[in-house]
């Protein structure tokens, strides 16, 4: 019997990460990619960016990271972005990449944020409560390739707002190329 369990990610966990990302994402995104879960490992951020891996029978299986999001109209406003996910493609359909989405959850709610984004398959996160419009409330940091993919879920109250206000991220998703 297979028994998973979610942790921290630690610096021992970057060679595993990175040859998740390439295992599981096609070949023309999996350098970009790997390079920002690994980025995010060592971002440097206030709140702390959240990097999880769920492991299977002590092997890593799955990563994902939340990053820490603000506005600059309120200064009070704290928010983090689920980016990116990937489970190794032998252990998905298995509940991993829910299990690293719920426990991300609880922690960003732990954490004090208000909302969490992600820019993804909507069919995909839908699933979990993220929705186009609560996200569209907040204007991405750059323009979407795919703008069906900006979404959020409301955490908390969210202040009221006529405009739509722009999130700021952490220096590690702050290139225009992975939007």
């Amino acid at each position: 019997m297979t028994k998973m369990f979610v942790r921290n990610a630690t610096c021992q966990d970057k060679a595993a990460i990175h040859d998740l990302y390439v295992s599981a994402f096609a070949e023309d995104e999996r350098a970009l990619v790997s390079e920002l879960a690994l980025a995010l490992l060592m971002e440097e951020s206030m709140p702390v960016t959240i990097s999880l891996v769920a492991e299977v029978d002590g092997v890593l299986a799955g990563h994902v990271a939340f990053s820490p999001v603000h506005t600059e109209v309120d200064e009070r406003f704290l928010g983090y972005i689920l980016a990116p996910l990937a489970v190794m493609p032998e252990h998905q359909k298995h509940g991993i990449g829910t299990a690293l989405i719920e426990h991300g959850k609880r922690a960003v709610l732990e954490a004090g944020a208000g909302v969490l984004f992600v820019y993804g398959d909507p069919a995909y996160y839908g699933r979990f409560g993220f929705d186009a419009r609560i996200a569209e409330r907040f204007v991405p940091p750059y323009t979407l390739q795919y703008p069906f993919g900006w979404q959020a879920i409301a955490l908390s109250e969210l202040a009221a707002g006529v405009s739509p206000v722009r999130v700021i991220c952490v220096n590690a998703l702050s290139d225009p190329a992975l939007w």
